[in-house]
């Protein structure tokens, strides 16, 4: 999802949360709003820690060589 899903989520949330006055039988919109908020926020801190753990990795770099000392077959 990454950290614009995250905040995305975010964003969403607060609308449903606290923008929206009408509501729908049986479905309380401030508690989905809570919820995306949440989970909008744990996206962001997954990919947070996920970044800096790709960051923390090192790198070697291999060269190879391959010399054919062989003459070539006609």
């Amino acid at each position: 999802m990454g950290i614009g899903g995250g905040i995305g989520l975010i964003v969403i949330g607060a609308i449903l949360a606290f923008g929206v006055q009408d509501g729908i039988s049986g479905v309380d919109l401030t508690a989905i709003g809570y919820i995306c908020m949440g989970g909008g926020l744990l996206a962001i801190i997954i990919a947070l820690v996920l970044n800096a753990q790709r960051s923390n990795t090192t790198h070697r770099e291999v060269i190879e060589r391959h010399d054919d000392t062989r003459p070539p077959v006609y």
